[in-house]
């Protein structure tokens, strides 16, 4: 990666340790998840003190990058099954997925729970997304952020197409990455001289002003509601 190697705070040179960074991805990959006996508000906590530094940085980063790769895969993959077995011909943009979700909604499968890539979203993803947002200054001197906010849009979008048309019920955790997601958009953009234009499914959603249930994910009750207009528009508009 080329960004690695610009330089950051005049002339000095970024240092950094790709041993470090893979052993903090296999860690990442291995240590956290639905595996583990602790709460995914504990385990996105854990990693996001665990990345720290330039190398968590990057790490963090890859970790988002990996997981929307990976998640875009699994659904062109869906949409190919479906194909073969109906002849129906879905397009998967990954700028937006609402249209697919909307059209196929109950012939697919929502991805981002058990994706080959390794990373749950409300452990190493709620916790590498924490990451990028709270250093987004040191983020756009390393880098230019614009893919990696494209990143923390599509899984947004995913999230909520998975609440609206997937059959996916909003709990506690879920609520949780929404939240960290919206916020880590706002810093990345706050922290960006100039901002791209608001993708087409983040508009969308901030013209609602729906509230959705959030449930107990232990005892299956509603505790809350997440209104995503209502806390996007605040965030992404000002």
């Amino acid at each position: 990666m080329r960004w690695l190697r610009r330089l950051l705070g005049g002339s000095r040179q970024v240092q950094h340790d790709p041993a470090r960074q893979e052993a903090l991805l296999s860690d990442l990959r291995h240590r956290f998840g639905a595996g583990a006996q602790v709460r995914f508000a504990e385990q996105a906590d854990t990693v996001t003190r665990l990345l720290d530094g330039d190398d968590g940085l990057v790490v963090a980063a890859r970790v988002i990058r990996e997981f929307a790769d990976a998640a875009h895969r699994e659904l062109l993959a869906q949409a190919d099954e479906l194909y073969r077995h109906t002849g129906r011909r879905l397009m998967v943009d990954r700028r937006n997925y609402r249209p697919l979700w909307r059209e196929a909604g109950p012939q697919l499968r929502w991805p981002l729970l058990a994706l080959p890539c390794g990373f749950h979203p409300y452990a190493q993803v709620a916790g590498a997304v924490t990451v990028v947002g709270t250093r987004a200054p040191r983020l756009v001197r390393m880098t230019d952020p614009s893919p990696l906010l494209k990143h923390v849009f599509e899984v947004l979008d995913l999230t909520a197409a998975g609440w609206e048309y997937g059959r996916v019920r909003a709990d506690v955790d879920a609520a949780a990455l929404a939240n960290r997601l919206i916020s880590t958009a706002r810093q990345i953009r706050a922290a960006m001289d100039d901002p791209p234009r608001l993708p087409p499914p983040a508009r969308e959603l901030m013209r609602r002003n729906n509230n959705i249930d959030v449930y107990d994910p232990a005892s299956h009750r509603v505790v809350s509601a997440i209104n995503l207009g209502a806390e996007m528009r605040p965030a992404l508009l000002a």
